[in-house]
């Protein structure tokens, strides 16, 4: 069974960047696809980004493409998310989940969740 662990959300300004951290543990990841989705209140939980297994490919939404990126390191079980340019709209809960399937936006395609982590962005 996996556990994911997310870490690097905070409170910061508009314009800031945040790099968030997915740290997986149980077994390895390294051959699943592994995503960020986020989460503000009262709205559903929405996909951001999507990696392949081997890093190879990438996804992202639109309202993000350009200004987050995804990356992984199989050697240590992890997963970033690099956030630039930020907005007071990026507030959200911020989770990293992982499946098989590579590039879904679908939140009930991914097998494993973390707890999340909160990115504030104040103007």
């Amino acid at each position: 069974q996996v556990h994911l662990v997310e870490s690097g959300g905070g409170l910061v300004l508009a314009g800031d960047s945040l790099r968030l951290s997915c740290a997986a543990s149980g077994r390895t990841v390294s051959r699943d696809a592994m995503a960020w989705f986020r989460q503000a209140p009262g709205k559903p939980r929405e996909f951001l980004a999507a990696i392949s297994w081997n890093g190879g490919s990438t996804d992202y939404t639109d309202g993000v493409r350009g200004r987050f990126i995804i990356s992984r390191d199989n050697s240590k079980n992890m997963v970033f998310l690099q956030m630039n340019s930020l907005k007071p709209e990026d507030t959200a809960v911020y989770y990293c989940a992982g499946g098989r399937v590579y590039g879904t936006d679908l939140v009930h395609e991914y097998d494993y969740w973390g707890q999340g982590t909160q990115v504030t962005v104040s103007s």
